[in-house]
């Protein structure tokens, strides 16, 4: 598995406040990864770095080789780093497919290639059936899936989901995390996500990295960070 992403020394600052300290990591092409840790850890901070919808205090980071610390959000996306909030932001009027189609704009394709993606995309996603539905009567699952099908439609490939299983069923949530499964496996894409759920995290069966304080606090399988006594005290608790 190669490098996909690194970041080292990452650091951010709000007025003297330090929401990441000097965090160094890593994720390899077609990995799955969780971060979790208590509320004001830093995650989302993290992440709104990764993406470019912050600039770092001081640090730097690398996509597929090359330093991305300084390029906008819209370059980064262009490189295929995506990024998904907790809350869907999907076009309500819209049906599925034109959701997909609007989305896929953001990088060039013959009228042929982008017809084909968009088939490829609803069939990943499972939302064939539905590509002629408006998105305002979708169900909550519907549309975090359906945001995530836009991502794809994009050609992205490093996937930052917030929370991606936030307000959905038990089936919905199960649904999720094959999708996020298949997603690395079969197509090798990178998937990053902060996670509270962690009934969920410990099915996808993915590594784990915890932050607490604005720094990594340990990182390995969940059974291991579990395990951690630090863990324990800060986050996970004690039975």
């Amino acid at each position: 598995m190669g490098e996909l992403l690194r970041t080292d020394g990452l650091t951010k600052r709000f007025r003297g406040i330090v929401a990441n300290d000097c965090i160094d990591f890593t994720i390899g092409l077609g990995e799955v990864r969780c971060i979790i840790g208590p509320n004001g850890a830093g995650k989302t901070t993290l992440i709104s770095m990764i993406s470019g919808h912050l600039s770092p205090s001081a640090g730097r980071i690398w996509f597929k080789n090359q330093e991305i610390t300084t390029r906008s959000v819209v370059r980064r996306a262009k490189m295929g780093i995506a990024r998904k909030f907790q809350t869907p932001s999907v076009f309500d009027r819209l049906t599925v497919h034109q959701n997909l189609e609007l989305a896929s704009f953001g990088k060039p394709m013959e009228v042929a290639e982008r017809a084909v993606r968009l088939e490829e995309v609803l069939a990943i996603t499972r939302l064939c059936e539905m590509r002629r539905t408006v998105a305002s009567t979708l169900s909550h699952g519907q549309r975090q899936w359906l945001e995530i099908a836009m991502l794809l439609a994009n050609r992205a490939e490093l996937l930052l989901l917030d929370e991606p299983t936030a307000g959905m069923t038990a089936e919905e949530t199960r649904a999720t995390g094959n999708l996020i499964r298949m997603l690395a496996s079969r197509h090798n894409l990178t998937v990053l996500i902060i996670e509270h759920d962690i009934n969920f995290v410990r099915d996808l069966r993915a590594p784990v990295t915890v932050l607490h304080l604005g720094r990594v606090l340990t990182s390995g399988s969940l059974d291991e960070v579990a395990a951690n006594e630090q863990v324990r005290d800060v986050y996970l608790g004690r039975e």
